[in-house]
């Protein structure tokens, strides 16, 4: 497993609350889903590899042609 790099966010007090309810929401910690959220927008920006698809985006791929 690669290592993480840890940095140091300031983030607004509202955004960090309803980022807190979100993470809650899918069984996540804050930090978890920060990363989800960021990883997804840097796959669909086309920023990561299709190597590093999220997991919506490989169950999307999958899915059966109507």
């Amino acid at each position: 497993m690669a290592q993480k790099k840890s940095f140091l966010l300031r983030i607004n007090p509202e955004l960090y609350e309803a980022l807190e309810k979100w993470a809650a929401d899918e069984f996540r910690s804050v930090n978890s889903h920060i990363e989800f959220l960021l990883r997804d927008a840097a796959v669909r920006s086309g920023r990561l590899g299709s190597k590093n698809k999220t997991a919506s985006q490989e169950s999307e791929e999958n899915k059966p042609e109507p």
